[in-house]
């Protein structure tokens, strides 16, 4: 008995890929806009652009004692300070910094740290910083 799928050929695979393109890419791909009929249309002259945060928060759930703008720039922060870093100090935090490529503004902020303190977590260099963590954790 043979054994194999001949239901159809390449000709039709090929075709049935290229209809579920959109749902398998996904949106943020482009794969559901590829068609241009499915773009979205730009905001009038008179209207208002269209915003992912109308309310100005670029996220929801910001912790009690911090805005969501203080969260993106602290977890960009921690982006370049690995966890073989802490426990450091300044020059330990700004070497590793540096060994990831962070960007200058970052170097430049783990350089106002002061000398002589070791910090255990990412949230303690943010606060020396002179940032706000969140009040409560949980």
């Amino acid at each position: 008995m043979e054994r194999g799928s001949n239901k159809h050929g390449p000709r039709v695979d090929e075709q049935m890929s290229r209809e579920v393109s959109g749902l398998v890419q996904g949106p943020g791909t482009g794969g559901s806009r590829v068609d241009e009929s499915r773009v979205p249309e730009p905001a009038g002259e008179d209207q208002p652009e269209a915003t992912t945060a109308p309310a100005g928060e670029l996220r929801t759930g910001a912790p009690k004692g911090m805005s969501s703008e203080d969260v993106e720039q602290r977890s960009r922060l921690g982006r370049f300070i690995t966890m073989a870093a802490l426990p450091g100090d300044r020059e330990a935090l700004v070497a590793n910094a540096r060994d990831n490529d962070a960007p200058a503004d970052i170097v430049s902020e783990l350089e106002r740290l002061p000398e002589g303190i070791r910090y255990q977590t990412v949230s303690e260099v943010w606060a020396a910083l002179g940032h706000k963590n969140e009040t409560t954790r949980w």
